[in-house]
């Protein structure tokens, strides 16, 4: 039988706090685990990423080259397993992505076991809160510090061309937890 690791996916220094809680079998590879963070946030998977651990770092190595300073420490995502990188409940790692906008996440592991009553057999999201920042809005300074602002102030100088940019139905405080299903439903 395949363990069923619960997992707590926060977005680091967000404030108010910016987390899913998803469940995902303990075969899953990392690989797959970005394609199941992607669509939790949801990001649009546009960018490069890595998963760091405290000895390793995993990625996609076709991106790297023997140029870049990480390439002789990259491992392959495609080929790490989530329960043979993180053997116990209440391990952490980290999940980088966009190089330039550097949204990180802490992935905690909440609970590992051999069945989940939520578990249908696929990655399922069971909680979480606040909507993810847009794409490309800068990183999460940037977020709070200029997007936010100017998205939310009818008045403000930036308002118009921010709310045409991330859409009028953007709303911070909103996670819909539906449609993240729907989504993971869609990576089958």
């Amino acid at each position: 039988m395949q363990p069923v690791y619960e997992l707590t996916i926060s977005l680091i220094d967000s404030r108010p706090r910016i987390w899913r809680r998803v469940l995902v079998s303990g075969n899953v590879r990392l690989k797959k685990l970005h394609a199941i963070i992607q669509a939790l946030m949801p990001w649009t998977d546009s960018h490069l990423h890595h998963f760091i651990f405290p000895d390793t770092l995993y990625s996609d190595p076709t991106f790297y080259t023997e140029e870049d300073p990480d390439w002789p420490h990259i491992r392959d995502e495609s080929q790490a397993v989530l329960r043979k990188v993180a053997v116990h409940s209440g391990c952490a790692f980290t999940y980088l992505y966009d190089y330039g906008d550097e949204w990180r996440h802490l992935i905690y592991v909440d609970h590992i076991g051999e069945n989940h009553p939520e578990y249908p057999g696929h990655p399922v999201c069971i909680g979480g809160e606040n909507a993810c920042p847009p794409e490309d809005c800068g990183g999460i300074e940037m977020y709070y510090q200029e997007f936010l602002p100017a998205y939310l102030n009818p008045e403000h100088e930036e308002g118009p061309s921010t709310r045409r940019w991330a859409g009028e139905d953007f709303d911070p405080e909103v996670f819909d937890r539906d449609a993240a299903n729907q989504r993971l439903r869609e990576l089958r």
